[in-house]
C-alpha cells in the first residue's frame, strides 16, 4: 500500500495512507495489522485522516517494508469481530451535535421559539419528578423536575435550557463511558482459542478454530475451554458455567445437551457437536453479564448511588426551609437547584468503569470493581511457582531413559499424552517432540487426568503414568529398574523432574529447565512498596526447587510439595487471620485457590479453568502488569474519595451562598452543573501516566 511519512521521531512514526477515504472497517482492519508486526507496541489509527501512529521498537526500514506490503484484501482474517471505534464515532457525533445545536439556539433562534422549545423538552423531566412523587420516592429526578418546573413557572427559561442542556450532556456521557468500558471488556473477555481437537472417524486432529464448520465434531477434554457452542453427543462432563451464568457450582451435561462457548470442562471429556460457528454469541453473553451483575459493584459504587438518595429529603428539606425563614422564593430556588445525587451518582460508577477500561490498557481484564477495590485493600499476595513467577513456557532440558528405552520413544509417548491437557510442563513436553520432529499416531486409549499429580493412559495392555514423583512412586507404587538405582539417585537437580512410567517401572525421567522471569523479584519489591506485607509461594515442586526460587525472588515464605487443596487452604488460613488475600496462578491446580481468595488473578495464557474462575486476568509477557494494576486500584481509591470531598464541600458551599442570597438561582443551577460535569469528566481521565510505568517499552 501507498502511503507518505508526515512526521517521525525516535520510535514513533506518523504515516498517511494514500486513500480518498478511510472506513471503519478499513481503520479497525489497519490497526490490527499494524499490531501484529514485531517490535511495535502501540497503534493509533485515525479513519477521518487516513493516517496511522505507531510507536516501534524494532528497525524503521523494516516497519516501513511492512506497511508498504500491507494491502486491505490479503489480511482480511485480521478483522477484529467486534470493535469500539463504531461506538466512540457514533457518540462523538452526538456530542457534537448537542453542542451546535445549543450554540443555533441560544444565537439564532427568537424568544417565543426558544420559550416554546424549552417547555417541550422539560417534559419528560416533569414527568419523571411527578413519577416519583406519586410512588413516594425522594429521589434525584424529583429534584431535577422541581427545578426544571420551577424556573419554567417563574418564566426563566434560559435557566431551565441550561439545566437540561447539562443534564443531557451528563448523561450522554456517562452511557458512552459505560459502554465504551463494557465494550473493552467484553472484547478482554471474548475467547483467544487458536486451535481446537477435531474428532474424525480415526483420531482427533488439531486443527485451526476458524476452519471449524457448524456441523462438525470437536473434542474438549478436562480442563479445557468449550471454544463453541454445541450440543454433546459423546461423555458426560461437569462444566464451570461461572462466566456466564453466575453458578459457582458446576453442572453436568449429557449426550443431547447444549453447552456454550467460553464455559470449562472440569471433570470428564466430551465430543461436541457444533451448532454456532462465528463467536457473536460468546460476545453477546460477556455483554449482558456485565450490565446486569449488580454484584460486581464495588462498596463505593453501591455507598454513593445510596448516600445520593438519602440526601435528596435534605435537600428539598432546605429549600423549603429557606424560603420559610427568608420568604425568598428566589434563595429556596437557589438551594433546589443544587444537589449532591448527581456528581454522586455519576462520577463514582464512572471513575469505576474508567479504571477498569484502563486496566485493560495494561493487559490486566478486571471483572468487577469490587474486585478492584479488593486489590487496593490487600496486604497478602500467594503465588504460584510454574507459569507464574518463572516463565509459561519451560522447556525441555534432558530426556533421561530408564530400563533399556530410547529416549527419542519415550519424549514421543510422553507428547502423545500430555498434548491433551493445557499446562506449561505439558506444552514443554509437546514442543520438544515437535521441534524433534516427532510425529505420533493417537495409541493410547482415553486419558485420565489427575489434577496435580499426572495422566494415567493405557497403551496396548500396559498402563503408562506421567507426573511427579508423589504420584509416580508413591500413589502408583511404581519401582526403579534394576540397575538404574545410582543413574536415578544422580539426577540433575537444577531441573524439575517429570517422571514416565511403562506397566509400573520407571521408563524415563524428563528434565525441565523452568526460567525465573527476569522481573519477579523486582515485582515483588515494588509491591512491598505499595502495601503488601506478605508475600509467599505455593508450589507442587520438590523443596529443593521451591527454596532455590523462593530465595532468588525474595518471597517472605514457601511451601512445596503442595496439592491443590493445600493451597486453597492455606489462603482460607490467612483470611481467617484477618488478611485481604490475592492468589496468583496459571493451572488447573490453581483454581480452587483462586476461588477461596478475596481476589483470584489468573495468567491469561494458563489453563482455561483458571481463567475462568479468576476475578481478574494479566497477560503472560510482564509481571509489571500486577504493579500497573495495584497502582490502578489505589489510585481509583483515593480518587473516589477526592470525589466525595469535592462533591460535598463544592455543593455544600453553594447551598449556604444560595441560602445567603449572594448566588441567584440561575448562577447556583450552572455551577451547580458545571461542578459535576467537570467531577465526571475527571473521573474519566487515565489514573497513571503510561509512559513512566516499570516494564513500559520506554523504560526498558
Amino acid at each position: 500500500m501507498k502511503f507518505q511519512i508526515m512526521h517521525e521521531s525516535n520510535g514513533r512514526i506518523r504515516v498517511k495512507m494514500i486513500q480518498p477515504r478511510m472506513t471503519l472497517d478499513q481503520a479497525d482492519l489497519l490497526e490490527a495489522y499494524l499490531q501484529t508486526l514485531d517490535g511495535v507496541y502501540r497503534v493509533t489509527v485515525h479513519e477521518r485522516t487516513c493516517c496511522a501512529v505507531v510507536w516501534y521498537r524494532s528497525s524503521r526500514e523494516e516497519l516501513i517494508g511492512h506497511i508498504s506490503r500491507f494491502s486491505y484484501e490479503n489480511h482480511k482474517e485480521l478483522a477484529p469481530l467486534h470493535s469500539s471505534r463504531a461506538l466512540n464515532r457514533a457518540y462523538e457525533e452526538k456530542l457534537v451535535g448537542m453542542v451546535i445545536f445549543k450554540a443555533i439556539r441560544s444565537l439564532f433562534f427568537p424568544a417565543p421559539l426558544r420559550m416554546a422549545f424549552a417547555i417541550v423538552k422539560s417534559i419528560p423531566y416533569l414527568f419523571r419528578g411527578l413519577r416519583c412523587l406519586l410512588r413516594g420516592k425522594l429521589h434525584v429526578e424529583l429534584l431535577d423536575g422541581l427545578s426544571i418546573g420551577i424556573s419554567i413557572a417563574r418564566r426563566d427559561f434560559g435557566t431551565a435550557s441550561s439545566v437540561m442542556f447539562l443534564l443531557k450532556l451528563g448523561e450522554l456521557l456517562e452511557e458512552w463511558t459505560h459502554k465504551k468500558s463494557v465494550d473493552d471488556l467484553a472484547r478482554c473477555m471474548s475467547l483467544n482459542i487458536d486451535r481446537v481437537w477435531l474428532k474424525t472417524s480415526s483420531s482427533e486432529v488439531l486443527t485451526p478454530l476458524s476452519q471449524i464448520k457448524t456441523g462438525d465434531h470437536i473434542a474438549v477434554h478436562m480442563g479445557g475451554l468449550i471454544p463453541l457452542d454445541g450440543v454433546i453427543e459423546e461423555g458426560e462432563v461437569m462444566v464451570n458455567q461461572a462466566s456466564l451464568t453466575g453458578e459457582s457450582i458446576p453442572v453436568p451435561k449429557r449426550p443431547g445437551m447444549t453447552v456454550y462457548a467460553g464455559t470449562v470442562v472440569e471433570e470428564g471429556e466430551c465430543v461436541l457437536l457444533v451448532q454456532q460457528q462465528s463467536g457473536d454469541g460468546r460476545y453477546d453473553k460477556i455483554v449482558a453479564m456485565i450490565e446486569q451483575s449488580e454484584k460486581l459493584k464495588s462498596a463505593a459504587e453501591n455507598k454513593a448511588s445510596n448516600l445520593a438518595d438519602r440526601l435528596v429529603p435534605y435537600t428539598l428539606a432546605g429549600s423549603v426551609l429557606t424560603g420559610l425563614l427568608t420568604r425568598n422564593i428566589t434563595r429556596a430556588l437557589s438551594v433546589l437547584m443544587v444537589d449532591f445525587s448527581c456528581a454522586l451518582k455519576l462520577a463514582m460508577p464512572l471513575a469505576v468503569l474508567s479504571a477498569m477500561r484502563e486496566a485493560s490498557g495494561y493487559h490486566a481484564t478486571v471483572k468487577g470493581g469490587k474486585y478492584l477495590e479488593a486489590v487496593a485493600q490487600a496486604d497478602t499476595i500467594v503465588f504460584d511457582k510454574t507459569g507464574t513467577l518463572t516463565r509459561a513456557c519451560p522447556m525441555v532440558a534432558q530426556v533421561i531413559p530408564f530400563g533399556g528405552h530410547s529416549e527419542t520413544e519415550m519424549l514421543r509417548l510422553a507428547a502423545c499424552l500430555e498434548e491433551h491437557f493445557p499446562h506449561s510442563m505439558a506444552n514443554a513436553v509437546v514442543q520438544a517432540a515437535r521441534d524433534r520432529g516427532l510425529s505420533h499416531e493417537e495409541m493410547h486409549s482415553q486419558v485420565e487426568y489427575l489434577v496435580a499429580h499426572g495422566i494415567a493412559s493405557t497403551v496396548g495392555d500396559e498402563k503408562v503414568i506421567v507426573g511427579s514423583a508423589h504420584f509416580v512412586f508413591e500413589d502408583e507404587g511404581c519401582t526403579i529398574p534394576d540397575g538404574d538405582q545410582d543413574r536415578f539417585r544422580s539426577l540433575p537437580e537444577e531441573y524439575s523432574h517429570l517422571y514416565l512410567a511403562i506397566g509400573g517401572v520407571l521408563a524415563a525421567v524428563i528434565c525441565i529447565s523452568d526460567p525465573l522471569r527476569p522481573e519477579a523479584a523486582e515485582v515483588i519489591q515494588a509491591l512491598r512498596q505499595l502495601g503488601i506485607r506478605k508475600t509467599v509461594m505455593l508450589t507442587g515442586d520438590s523443596e529443593r526447587t521451591a527454596a532455590a526460587i523462593a530465595a532468588q525472588v525474595g518471597v517472605d515464605e514457601y511451601r512445596s510439595e503442595v496439592l491443590p487443596e493445600d493451597k486453597a487452604q492455606f489462603v482460607e488460613e490467612e483470611r481467617a487471620k484477618g488478611h485481604k488475600v490475592i492468589m496468583l496462578g496459571d493451572g488447573i491446580n490453581d483454581s480452587p485457590a483462586l476461588s477461596a481468595a478475596d481476589v483470584g488473578i489468573a495468567i491469561s495464557d494458563g489453563a482455561a479453568i483458571a481463567r475462568e474462575i479468576a476475578d481478574i486476568t494479566i497477560s503472560a509477557d510482564n509481571l509489571f502488569e500486577l504493579v500497573s494494576l495495584w497502582k490502578i486500584a489505589m489510585k481509583l481509591e483515593r480518587r473516589i474519595q477526592s470525589n466525595y470531598r469535592f462533591v460535598i464541600g463544592f455543593n455544600g458551599g453553594l447551598i449556604g451562598l444560595g441560602a445567603a442570597g449572594i448566588l441567584p438561582p440561575a448562577t447556583s443551577a450552572m455551577l451547580h452543573n458545571l461542578s459535576t460535569l467537570g467531577v465526571s469528566l475527571r473521573s474519566m481521565t487515565n489514573l497513571l501516566d503510561h509512559s513512566s510505568q516499570p516494564g513500559h517499552p520506554h523504560n526498558q
